[in-house]
């Protein structure tokens, strides 16, 4: 690795400013430790260090304690947080990724540096108030206490009032960085919004996305420029595609619902099969994880062990298995809706291929392989009935991001992609 941001495709503006704020970032702790040491040794303590720290922070630099990076899916909103983290734990500043604090950061075992991963729908408030607790305290290896949240628009109202008043506060060496889809109220408050630095990020060009398959996976050259193009900017989705055969007939298995809805009997079928493809992804993607977690859980609670104590120890850990399982299946819950919107995107680009083929732009198909078919779906629907299709698979998403059942709102599609 030889450097940080290296990973994050087709997004240099915003590759200088996150250098410029670490660099920025690295003086302010110069400055503190000079002011320290300036002070003689009486005041050479924790609290007075962070004070320090404080009284170097001047806002015209270019680091800031919060941060919002937004982007659509597979713009690299998570790898610019943790890349940004890095640099800010490296000891030159600059994310150099060869010292300590840039290995330990992009391995995941920096003790300054915690990751929220949302593994269910949403982000509850006890979880937050416990990381917020967690982050003020003074950072270990002696720079930063970073925060990386991703899937920030999953924070309920009580978990962002909760992060709020931390980022209204902050402690002094501490970083807030969150990634959402956007700045709109949906997906952020207002006054998270307002106490932040944002950080845009935009689709990576499909030329980007398959250099760095090439370059970094070992990918031939042919198969990552169709990755690229299929997955429509998405890196990792770029990645499973290229890679991974199941993934491509899944993904062929979406492409070929525009032949098979014949009728309204049809319709429902497709649906059904829509949503069983993405229940058993969701559930391979899952299971494992599930699998290894129960049993971590009945060992640390005493599970295998002799004697009365570990018969009475396992009586008392019904409630924390309850538990586990509620998580697990709100994670299998969120697993399945990624898994059918990976499929919705796919079937979407499909129709947006059909338009522009109907109104002969000048621009290239996310799906070359089914070129030949979104071509004659442009001659006998036209462009207005290959819009109405993209808009019926848009309004789906939107459904199922509502809270709409998945199988109601995929029926609903199904029957207007038919009628048209």
């Amino acid at each position: 690795m030889s450097d940080v941001f290296a990973d994050l495709v087709g997004q240099d503006e915003a590759v200088v400013e996150l250098r410029r704020a670490a660099a920025a970032a690295a003086a302010v702790l110069r400055a503190g430790a000079a002011a320290l040491v300036a002070a003689g040794p009486v005041s050479r303590d924790a609290s007075a260090a962070d004070d320090a720290v404080t009284g170097a922070v001047d806002p015209s630099t270019g680091m800031t304690h919060a941060w919002i990076f937004t982007g659509p899916p597979g713009s690299g909103r998570s790898v610019a947080a943790r890349a940004f983290a890095a640099a800010l734990q490296c000891v030159h500043g600059t994310g150099c990724g060869e010292c300590p604090g840039c290995h330990t950061t992009m391995g995941g075992t920096n003790a300054d540096v915690r990751m929220v991963v949302p593994e269910g729908l949403s982000i509850g408030v006890g979880e937050m108030r416990a990381l917020v607790l967690r982050a003020a305290s003074t950072p270990s290896g002696g720079r930063w206490q970073v925060v990386v949240i991703e899937d920030a628009d999953r924070l309920t109202e009580a978990a962002g009032n909760a992060l709020l008043k931390a980022i209204e506060e902050p402690p002094p060496r501490t970083v807030f960085l969150l990634c959402a889809p956007s700045t709109h109220p949906d997906d952020i408050s207002v006054t998270i919004r307002s106490r932040c630095r944002v950080v845009p990020l935009r689709q990576p060009p499909a030329d980007a996305v398959a250099e760095v398959l090439v370059r970094r996976d070992g990918i031939a050259l042919d198969v990552a420029q169709w990755a690229a193009a299929a997955a429509q900017g998405h890196v990792g989705r770029a990645r499973r595609l290229a890679r991974d055969p199941e993934a491509r007939k899944r993904r062929e298995a979406v492409l070929a619902v525009p032949r098979r809805l014949t009728g309204v009997g049809a319709a429902f079928d497709a649906a059904s099969a829509l949503i069983e493809a993405a229940e058993a992804e969701a559930e391979a993607s899952v299971t494992e994880a599930d699998a290894t977690e129960r049993a971590a859980l009945e060992t640390a609670l005493g599970a295998g062990g002799t004697g009365r104590g570990a018969a009475g120890a396992m009586r008392g850990a019904a409630g924390q298995l309850k538990e586990l399982e509620k998580r697990q299946k709100s994670r299998a819950t969120r697993a399945q809706r990624d898994a059918l919107d990976r499929a919705l995107v796919d079937l979407a680009g499909f129709y947006r291929d059909a338009l522009t083929m109907a109104l002969s732009a000048p621009v290239a198909p996310v799906h070359t392989d089914t070129a030949a078919l979104a071509g004659a779906g442009a001659q006998k629907w036209d462009a207005e009935g290959s819009l109405r299709r993209l808009e019926a698979v848009l309004a789906c998403r939107a459904a199922i991001e509502a809270n709409v059942k998945p199988r109601i709102a995929v029926e609903a599609m199904m029957l207007a992609l038919w009628k048209g």
